[in-house]
């Protein structure tokens, strides 16, 4: 090479950022700083918890009893105090919140008794109370008598794998494992095995009224999934229509759960399913008739093995809702435990946060692993259809036909009679006493947060759409179309994917211990709108991100290089061209963060307040306190706004298709 071409000696060139490069890496920080903060750093501190052990150790307290005339006896340790009342602290198991009355150690204790009564810290860190008044101090504190039975000493922190022993020793709690996966495996099967049959005859057959079954299919998704709990109920319970179907099992325990699961899993399973069969190659089907195949030997050796990637991927799907789910194992899952049931026992039941986060855990490994195999599924997965390909037409078969309808044709009672189920449990007067319609169980007054309630979720709902919608399609933009920095956009996708692995129970959990510190700065908007709005939009952000992506990839990435060219801002092109046509995608990312908001339970159960009480959880409230027609009644209200905003969804996308997406018939 001629020595003109030698560049001098000094530092290596590299790219200069222009200001629209700078303000996109800037953007794309703070949204991945948000997902740290409402994500990464929660769960940090979640993981923390479950190894935080707690102990009463005595020996860090020092105690005298005086006659209340000045004169004071020995001072004493408690914890040889304790030993000499018999009084073992070990055998308390403590908790974070745990308190031990002082007055335990002295057995003749009198509120009206001359005593008086000296403590003292004899360690770093020895806590107690007085009433609300937390104390630390190596000076000796003197209270009389009626002072001192409000005094209670608190554990001492520490570190250790306890909390986990203890669960696993503990064989009820240890039982819930086991009944979740028994549970979750049971519900994959039957789900994925309904909706395969359903979607085929949505995709292979020839059945008539196919987008009524679509529609029908689709509902699911609209109630919460306390709701199949209630009308399982109504149906098979004690006072049930069909009671006696059961021959004599119970509804309230594992075969409830089963059935409800199927019922709420149902369209995820089938919207997976009717993806993967939509994709099929006709010349395979004509090569396999050209051999002389048999129907059954071309179903095993060329519709199943073009499909089993969607199978495998509704599998891990169904099972991470089934064995995250907390509403319906609430509703109907009677004494049958279940990890996420466990969780909220723990928390709500005995304010054992540590036990708490030691449940979450273990409910986080099922759902990171099953979200690492799918994901390792999709990458092994290979394109199924070439450009040589020939779309799969299906021809009339009127027995197959028919035996799709009638396939389609149950699964769709099933899912209109819980539903329907759940509207008669809304408007009769007193079940089964007395059927005449009602419209007294929509008259909430104060039950379950009222009316309030409703207008607090379709709050919520309409907050995590607009801004849930603008900053996943802004990060997934800025993902996918900013170049170079290719280590913090694959920091960014990992940050986005994430949440899809983390059941919202867990989500929840974590948030109480971060956001409930005082010492966090965020922790003013605990128990406001704003934590429930962060929790709802991160929990069902992976969804919202992939569907933005899926938009992104379709517009070609010579619009960036062509406006930088003509020196225009990334902004005018990110509204006037990426923003119009990726419009269809917005709006599909709304509608779902919208639905999701108004039914999900899990994530926000531990962090709504009195003034945020949300419909969801007034069916869970509703339903606990014993007034299940309310709560039906409340449960079919979540359904009739999903449904208007559905068909709002609906009609705004015809428009847009009208108008602005022109182009595309063109």
């Amino acid at each position: 090479m001629p020595d003109a071409f030698v560049l001098p000696p000094g530092r290596a060139p590299g790219m200069v950022l222009d200001r629209d490069a700078v303000v996109k890496r800037l953007l794309m920080v703070v949204i991945g700083l948000y997902l740290v903060i409402a994500l990464a750093l929660p769960l940090g501190v979640m993981l923390a918890k479950s190894f935080g052990t707690w102990r009463f150790d005595l020996t860090r307290f020092e105690m005298q009893v005086g006659d209340g005339a000045g004169n004071w006896g020995p001072v004493e340790t408690a914890a040889v105090i304790a030993g000499r009342v018999g009084l073992d602290p070990t055998a308390l198991r403590p908790s974070s919140e745990s308190r031990l009355e002082a007055t335990k150690l002295f057995p003749d204790f009198s509120f009206r008794g001359p005593e008086h009564y000296r403590l003292r810290a004899a360690a770093p860190g020895a806590v107690w109370l007085v009433g609300l008044d937390r104390i630390s101090t190596a000076e000796w504190q003197d209270y009389d008598s009626n002072t001192f039975r409000r005094v209670m000493l608190r554990p001492a922190m520490g570190w250790g794998v306890d909390n986990y022993l203890t669960y696993f020793t503990n064989p009820v709690l240890f039982a819930s494992v086991r009944n979740s996966l028994v549970v979750a495996l049971v519900s994959t099967a039957i789900t994925v095995g309904l909706a395969f049959g359903f979607a085929y005859a949505l995709t292979r057959t020839c059945m008539r009224w196919k987008g009524m079954f679509r529609t029908i299919a689709a509902m699911p998704i609209l109630v919460p999934s306390l709701l199949p709990g209630i009308a399982l109920v109504y149906l098979f319970g004690q006072q049930g229509w069909l009671r006696g179907a059961l021959m004599g099992q119970s509804i309230y325990g594992p075969l409830g759960i089963v059935i409800g699961s199927v019922f709420f899993t149902f369209p995820h399973a089938l919207i997976i399913l009717t993806t993967a069969l939509s994709m099929a190659d006709q010349r395979h089907y004509e090569a396999a008739a050209a051999l002389r195949a048999s129907p059954w030997r071309t179903f095993r050796t060329v519709t199943l093995p073009g499909a089993r990637y969607g199978l495998i991927s509704a599998g891990f799907v169904v099972f991470t809702l089934v064995i995250t789910d907390f509403g319906l194992p609430k509703v109907i899952g009677g004494q049958y435990s279940v990890l996420a049931v466990d969780i909220y026992k723990q928390v709500i039941g005995q304010q054992n946060f540590e036990m708490g986060a030691v449940v979450s855990v273990l409910l986080l490994i099922p759902a990171v692993l099953a979200f690492a195999v799918d994901r390792w599924v999709q990458k092994k997965q290979v394109s199924v259809l070439s450009a040589r390909s020939v779309p799969y037409a299906p021809r009339p078969d009127a027995r197959r036909d028919r035996a799709a309808l009638a396939w389609c044709g149950l699964i769709a009672v099933f899912i209109l009679g819980i539903i329907a189920m759940c509207q008669v449990a809304a408007l009769v007067k007193f079940w089964p006493y007395d059927l005449s319609l009602t419209l007294r169980n929509f008259d909430f007054g104060a039950k379950g947060g009222g009316w309030r309630a409703w207008v607090n979720s379709v709050e919520l709902a309409a907050l995590t759409a607009v801004i849930g919608t603008g900053v996943i399609f802004l990060g997934a933009y800025l993902s996918e179309k900013t170049e170079g920095f290719a280590f913090g956009r694959g920091l960014f996708h990992l940050l986005a994917m994430l949440p899809m692995a983390v059941p919202g129970l867990v989500l929840g959990l974590a948030y109480i211990f971060f956001f409930n510190d005082a010492a966090n700065p965020l922790n003013p908007i605990y128990g406001t709108m704003v934590i429930l709005v962060l929790s709802t939009v991160t929990h069902f952000y992976t969804v919202g991100h992939l569907t933005a992506l899926t938009a992104l990839k379709q517009i070609d990435r010579e619009f960036e290089p062509v406006a930088a060219s003509l020196r225009q801002p990334f902004h005018r092109l990110f509204f006037g061209v990426t923003v119009p046509v990726c419009m269809p995608a917005i709006l599909d990312i709304a509608i779902y963060m919208f639905v999701n908001a108004m039914t999900t339970v899990s994530a926000v159960v531990f962090l709504y307040s009195t003034h945020t009480a949300l419909a969801a959880i007034a069916v869970l409230n509703m339903d606990d306190a014993g007034d299940i027609a309310s709560a039906a009644a409340m449960g079919m209200l979540i359904f009739y706004t999903n449904v208007a905003a559905r068909l709002a969804h609906g009609a705004l996308s015809r428009r847009l298709d009208r108008s602005a997406m022109a182009w595309r018939r063109r």
